[in-house]
């Protein structure tokens, strides 16, 4: 045998495979005594703990909460959440406060009852549990986040009464290295025995419970035992002669950092060397375990090192269950700590007090420090009766078997260290610890409940009046009243029903629904309709009564639902509808003879329609050509005489008098049959006021009158067509002026009528109106009197302005005293001001003009088929020398000289031979020579769906005859610039 393996191996061996038995009742005793006090906390009936993996399903449901629930653990563990047994409206208000508060999203249900746990933020709130008999109570839950030791959330803990039990466990860590010196001695001892034989040494190795590796001085291994080949899956053979740090790879658990390997430090020392906790052994096939491990050295007999010996052993096992120990103590702390009742253990001998929770101190007002050892009667002096023989008798106050069904204790009084008192519950259950008798009570302050109490006999009270008010409006109502449950069954009927049906209120209660009609399916059918729908309105059945009378009921039905949405049933009022069933007929038969007049009306007013753009046509086509050559006439040189310019006025004077009347017509013909198109749109009212008096003081100062407007502070927004609005504005105003004095004034003013409206008035000071006449305004072609007047008018510009009010969601109306004047005045509604939207700031570019020769000419083409206004078109051009008139009598000739003159604007008629101008234009734009023509319509065709739908078409501009001379050459200019600008972009294409 080797020199190298003689008396010191023997004697490590020996001393690590040696146990200290002496540390394992202290253990169990601490084991015992957290076993004790967790089974007397999760085993109390007065208040529930229930604690839930990181998602939320219940893992831990103890008997208080079995019996405050009514559930079996079995029937919750691992099934549902604690949100599935709270109010759900409760916890959606919880989820929605909370959001608010924490100002982030938190979806109601089991996150919004424990969000600020999760954040680490002690909560204790109150929330309803429903019992598994659907019964609810009050409760007040503390929630707590269980945290492993990487402090990794593993689930909550929600106290929601009370507890009965305090655990009470320490945690031990079991020290690894206490057995070392042992190890020696055993080691040395087993050297000595492999001197006398190797083969009784291979026994003991093989036998020996922990693995052994053994190397030489220069750390090479020599030997394996075979756990140690076991562990790190290394056989002798393969693991000889290697270095020691191949075969024993070993890491820190929590960095994943490699150990270093003790062998080297017992050879270069000569003492043992032991690893830090949390060491885990990496086997050749990857696998791991948690090792505890020390190594020796080996000496020779002259005491020299000549190898070290390593022994170590998998403690993966010790490990998990030391973890559990820590982890149940976490959870038995957190549960003393977060509890909202108090909790306080007291030594059954003398009653002194061992310790007290938070909630006890913050109950009674002491701290833990002030509280132990001192005796309970401190906090509930009637405890000073119940000594016995130094013996305090708290078994007197465990709570009764009904008490604790229903989650309670028994009431004492408590007394803070103030000295105030106040009513408390006590639930005490006992232990043994030690062979020592304890006793742990449950305190709870049931102030408030007595409070809720009182407040809920008062409620109570209230309820039955409630129920007695019910009960008269149901029996009090004019409708047949019933209620059915879900199967149609009645269970309620007022005595209205018994009148209907003729059968007492006991006989009806019980009795199949669809049995007091001559049509039980279809009555049937409605119950099912409701039970679907939620509600059911105007369903019409046929009662009959016990005597044979039959009654047309209409009945609306709706779904009842009791506190917690379950349904109950359908309530239903019947109302006896014979009466309307033959007015319906009648109103029926009345609505048919309505249609039929109201098609003869619709044929009526079409034909109207028609007639009346005809007529404005052939009227305007001549009014065009009288108004433009009297407006030549006006204008031209030499100037017309006095009495030329007198006969002038006239005929201007009476064309457009005559143009007003076809307008103002055509206005009233349209507003009446409902064609009339506004677009309503936030107006500024202060805007339009302006413009308004821009357009109405020459007429004004024209008449000697003088004209007051108001001065609006702010912005006023009012729903109006712009157009129409100036349109209602400016006929009161020209009244106000034409009907006024002389020198008179006419004052606009605006006020506001509430908070929605804003009335416009315009008061004159002219003669006034009797109330004769008041009642004939807005009334087609009166004039009230006005007509054998000096003053022109139609009598119907205020009727059209009432129209147009209306049309405008406004009112309009007048009020007068003779001699004095008048006032007219409309409201409208008040609107938001409109959104601000970005003007691209672009100056538009310059006019660019084609030259011929040395002249800039542009070139007009007008295609008309009528030849005074060929005429008058050719006069107007005639004062414009930088352009020149072509004329086309047709459409396909206006086609033609569009293709070889290439004009630069494009005059045009709609109503010519052939075919019409909006088919002209239609060809224009699909010839690339002419597509980007500018095209100006000019027609009699005055309608305002005429304008749109040329608009539509692609004319530039669409003006309407008789022409407005000033209008038309203001319409020229702005074409003749897009004619340019397009002119401009052409060229620069044709460049790049």
């Amino acid at each position: 045998m080797p020199k190298s393996v003689s008396r010191p191996p023997t004697a490590s061996l020996s001393s690590v495979g040696a146990r200290d038995g002496n540390h394992v009742a202290p253990r169990e005793e601490a084991a015992l005594i957290a076993g004790a006090l967790q089974n007397a906390i999760l085993n109390s009936a007065n208040f529930s703990s229930i604690a839930t993996d990181e998602k939320g399903v219940i893992q831990i449901f103890n008997v208080g909460a079995e019996r405050m629930l009514g559930y079996a653990a079995a029937d919750v563990l691992n099934r549902i959440t604690p949100a599935d047994i709270s109010d759900p409206q409760e916890v959606i208000a919880r989820a929605r406060a909370l959001s608010v508060e924490l100002e982030t999203q938190i979806e109601p249900g089991f996150e919004a009852l424990v969000f600020k746990a999760s954040r680490g933020i002690e909560d204790i709130y109150e929330l309803t549990y429903i019992r598994k008999d659907g019964s609810r109570f009050p409760a007040v839950v503390s929630v707590t986040a269980l945290r492993d030791a990487g402090n990794r959330i593993i689930g909550y803990l929600l106290i929601g009464t009370d507890n009965t039990a305090r655990k009470q466990v320490e945690a031990e860590r079991q020290q690894l290295l206490e057995v070392q010196d042992q190890t020696n001695q055993q080691l040395k001892r087993t050297n000595l025995i492999l001197r006398e034989s190797e083969e009784k040494l291979s026994v003991t190795l093989n036998s020996i419970g922990d693995a052994v590796i053994a190397t030489d001085a220069l750390a090479r291994v020599t030997l394996l035992n075979p756990l140690a080949e076991k562990l790190t899956g290394w056989t002798q053979s393969e693991a000889a002669g290697r270095a020691v740090d191949d075969i024993f790879r070993i890491v820190n658990k929590e960095t994943r950092l490699p150990a270093t390997t003790p062998v080297m430090a017992t050879l270069a020392h000569g003492a043992i060397q032991g690893l830090v906790n949390h060491t885990v052994l990496i086997a050749r096939d990857g696998s791991e375990c948690d090792i505890a491990d020390s190594c020796a050295p080996i000496r020779d007999r002259d005491s020299e090192v000549i190898g070290a010996v390593l022994v170590f052993r998998d403690v993966t096992g010790e490990y998990a269950a030391q973890q559990a120990m820590r982890d149940s103590a976490a959870l038995i702390q957190t549960i003393l700590n977060t509890v909202v009742d108090g909790i306080i253990t007291v030594h059954a001998h003398g009653g002194i007090i061992e310790t007290v929770n938070p909630a006890a101190e913050r109950m009674f007002g002491y701290t833990a420090t002030e509280l132990v050892g001192q005796a309970l009667s401190l906090l509930i002096p009637e405890l000073e009766r119940g000594l016995r023989d130094g013996e305090v008798s708290l078994a007197h106050y465990g709570a009764s078997a009904e008490a604790q069904a229903a989650g309670q204790g028994r009431e004492v009084e408590g007394q803070r260290k103030d000295g105030s008192r106040f009513p408390m519950e006590m639930a005490v259950s006992d232990m043994r610890l030690g062979g020592q008798r304890y006793f742990t009570g449950i305190l709870r302050d049931i102030t408030t409940r007595k409070h809720v109490d009182a407040e809920r006999d008062k409620l109570d009270q209230r309820l039955r009046d409630q129920q007695f008010y019910t009960r008269s409006l149901i029996e009090s109502n004019v409708d047949a009243l019933m209620a059915t449950d879900p199967a149609g069954m009645i269970t309620d009927a007022n005595t209205q029903m018994e009148a209907l049906t003729g059968c007492t209120r006991d006989e009806l209660i019980g009795a199949p629904f669809k049995n007091f009609f001559t049509d039980p399916q279809r009555a049937e059918a409605g119950i099912r309709r409701v039970l679907s729908e939620k509600k059911v309105s105007n369903y019409e059945l046929t009662v009959q009564a016990r005597d044979g009378h039959q009654t047309a009921v209409s009945y609306n039905a709706t779904t009842i639902y009791d506190r917690d949405r379950r349904l109950q049933g359908v309530f239903i009022a019947a109302r006896d509808v014979t009466e309307r069933n033959l007015l319906d007929l009648a109103l029926r038969e009345t609505n048919l003879k309505l249609d039929s007049a109201r098609q003869a009306a619709e044929k009526a007013n079409l034909a109207k329609s028609d007639f009346l753009s005809s007529m404005s046509h052939e009227l305007r086509s001549p009014l065009n050509a009288i108004l433009g050559f009297a407006q030549l006439m006006e204008s031209g040189t030499p100037s017309p005489t006095a009495v030329q310019r007198g006969s002038i006025d006239q005929i201007l004077r009476a064309g457009w008098y005559l143009l007003e009347l076809i307008n103002e017509i055509l206005d009233l013909a349209l507003i009446e049959s409902g064609k009339l198109s506004l677009s309503l749109e936030p107006m500024s009212l202060p805007e339009v006021l302006r413009d308004v008096q821009a357009m109405i003081a020459p007429q004004a100062t024209k008449r000697g009158i003088q004209i007051e407007f108001p001065n609006l502070d702010g912005p006023c927004f009012v729903g109006a067509d712009r157009t129409r609005l100036k349109q209602v504005l400016i006929n009161l105003l020209s009244n106000a002026i034409k009907y006024n004095r002389e020198g008179g004034t006419v004052q606009v003013t605006c006020q506001a009528q509430g908070i929605a409206r804003v009335r416009v008035s315009v008061h004159d000071c002219g003669d006034g109106l009797s109330p004769e006449k008041l009642a004939q305004l807005f009334q087609p072609f009166n004039r009230l009197g006005q007509e054998a007047g000096t003053e022109e008018g139609t009598g119907i510009g205020l009727v059209v302005s009432k129209r147009l009010v209306d049309l405008m969601g406004g009112e309009i109306g007048a009020c007068s005293r003779v001699g004095l004047g008048s006032e007219f005045w409309f409201e409208l509604n008040l609107v938001d001001a409109p959104q601000p939207l970005g003007v691209l700031d672009v100056p538009p570019p310059p006019l660019a003009v084609r030259t011929v020769g040395a002249a800039a000419m542009r070139t007009l083409l007008y295609v008309e088929d009528n030849r005074a206004n060929m005429e008058l078109m050719d006069q107007l051009i005639e004062r414009r020398p930088d352009m020149r008139l072509l004329t086309a009598c047709d459409g396909m000739q206006g086609i033609a000289l569009a293709r070889v003159q290439q004009p630069d604007v494009i005059l045009m008629d709609i109503n010519l031979p052939g075919i019409s101008g909006l088919q002209v234009l239609k060809m224009l734009r699909a010839d690339a020579l002419t597509a980007r023509i500018p095209v100006i319509a000019l027609s009699a065709n005055a309608m305002p769906y005429d304008i749109e739908r040329g608009l539509a078409a692609g004319f530039f501009r669409y003006l309407t005859k008789p022409i407005k001379v000033v209008e038309f050459m203001q319409a020229l200019d702005a074409t003749l610039q897009l004619a340019a600008t397009r002119a401009a972009v052409d060229d620069n294409q044709e460049t790049v």
